[in-house]
């Protein structure tokens, strides 16, 4: 099952484009080095962001 892609606040911009910027000077490091915790991370705050979407759908209804 695919998962959609929330819209994310501005808040939640800032910690993804963070995560982002993390991983990319990791990835400066080499291939090798791990990054699974970043991705962990950017999957927990769209994981949120989703969750606050039903949220606000079923309040709204």
């Amino acid at each position: 099952m695919a998962q959609h892609e929330p819209k994310l606040t501005a808040g939640e911009k800032a910690k993804v484009a963070w995560y982002i910027g993390r991983m990319a000077k990791r990835g400066l490091a080499g291939d090798e080095v791990y990054q699974r915790d970043l991705e962990s991370k950017i999957e927990c705050v769209l994981d949120g962001a989703r969750k606050r979407e039903e949220r606000e759908a079923n309040t709204t209804k």
